[in-house]
């Protein structure tokens, strides 16, 4: 059977604490959760974990400021190069977001470099 939650009151709508998005947001962060099954559980409308889940999305990226730590290192001797630069240093550029990183080679067409950085944020 059923669950029903009744409200009583002038309030009718349902108040949910911090502690409670929290748990719910790390509920359908596991490997293979569903957000419908986890709202359906959790009897909570699934537009608004969506909603709960791009607002702290949002307070991330606006703790972070908006930039990713990179790191700039010579490329290593022994790894041959995929692109070969006259008069240059061999460089790569190594940026690191959400567990991925990708190291972009200084001789890069900025094409690439964009669509990599592009394929990170989201």
């Amino acid at each position: 059977m059923g669950r029903m939650t009744v409200i009583s009151g002038a309030e009718r709508r349902r108040r949910w604490s911090d502690e409670d998005r929290a748990r719910i947001l790390a509920a359908i962060s596991e490997p293979g959760a569903v957000i419908a099954e986890v709202a359906r559980r959790e009897d909570v409308c699934t537009s608004l974990v969506f909603k709960w889940r791009r607002e702290m999305r949002e307070a991330v990226e606006a703790d972070a400021g908006g930039f990713a730590p990179i790191v700039i290192e010579p490329a290593p001797a022994a790894a041959p190069s995929p692109i070969s630069l006259s008069n240059s240093a061999s460089a790569v550029i190594e940026v690191e977001m959400k567990d991925a990183r990708v190291r972009i080679h200084a001789g890069a067409p900025s094409s690439a470099i964009a669509a990599a950085l592009k394929a990170l944020r989201s």
